[in-house]
């Protein structure tokens, strides 16, 4: 039987809405599985006794913690789901002095870095780190998700700490970023097949999401030899960030999109490049063509 919750806790679980978000976000690292977890969060406050509850903010980041380390379990279990998870979700804004709502999906986008981190903790871990880290959110309340005392939580939380400070997180796009991806296209465009071989890490990884799945090619030798894929050919494109890192977008003559591609730079060399060409995650990036 589904109870029936007042106004008031309707209008303070909505005020805490963005909250629970963005901590769903960081545990698990996709805005749609987010959005998921919350919308359980709720479906469960509505069949719960508001009576019972003494302290919302706190009922509901428990709930929310709870769902997302069950999912972040599963995956686990499951490690071919998270395969390529770091572009599960497309944020992509202009390259060239973003709108101010544009500023917000970037803000979001810039933790890219620290998801990569992430993602080597274990999933008790990367909860503790993340809510108590990130979100403030005392041990002993931690705890009551993981099942385990406040001290073993405290401990759980400086392991997953020490190993997100000993590991090294990519640098954010600066300018020699940007250079060594313009000088990639610049031999696409040309054909220059040493060129490219220069900008290449020997062993850069090309991962394609594609309608039928994702295909990998692995090193620089067989990177090059497609590289016209890459190069912009297509009439509408422009200089995008893909969360947080440089890329190239394009569009078809009827300013639908086609594709996606962001580079990832290690050491002045392109190490990694992905490119997105299925329409139903294009179809999720409200960008429009240029003119």
């Amino acid at each position: 039987m589904t109870a029936h919750l007042s106004g008031l806790v309707t209008e303070a679980f909505e005020a805490q809405r963005n909250r629970l978000r963005a901590v769903a976000y960081r545990v698990l690292g996709s805005h749609a599985d987010a959005e998921d977890v919350v919308q359980e969060a709720w479906m469960r406050l509505v069949r719960q006794d508001e009576a019972a509850i003494g302290n919302l903010a706190g009922w509901l980041t428990t709930v929310v913690g709870r769902i997302s380390l069950d999912l972040l379990r599963s995956r686990q279990a499951r490690p071919e789901t998270a395969y390529g998870q770091e572009f599960a979700d497309l944020v992509v804004t202009p390259a060239d002095d973003p709108a101010p709502d544009e500023q917000v999906a970037l803000a979001d986008s810039v933790g890219l870095a620290l998801l990569v981190v992430l993602d080597s903790l274990t999933p008790s871990e990367r909860l503790a780190f993340v809510l108590h880290d990130m979100f403030a959110v005392p041990f002993r309340e931690i705890g009551q998700i993981l099942d385990k005392s406040a001290d073993a939580t405290k401990m759980i939380a400086s392991r997953a700490r020490r190993k997100v400070q000993a590991t090294d997180r990519p640098a954010g796009p600066g300018r020699e970023h940007r250079e060594v991806v313009q000088a990639f296209r610049a031999a696409a465009l040309g054909g220059d097949f040493e060129a490219l071989l220069r900008v290449l890490d020997p062993n850069v990884k090309l991962t394609v999401d594609t309608p039928d799945g994702v295909v990998v090619t692995l090193g620089a030798t067989n990177v090059a030899a497609g590289a016209r894929r890459f190069s912009g050919e297509v009439a509408r494109h422009r200089p995008v960030l893909v969360n947080g890192i440089p890329g190239h977008m394009s569009w078809r003559p009827d300013g639908t999109p086609l594709s996606v591609i962001a580079f990832t730079v290690s050491e002045g060399r392109i190490s990694g490049i992905h490119i997105v060409v299925d329409p139903a995650k294009l179809a999720s990036i409200h960008l429009p063509a240029p003119a």
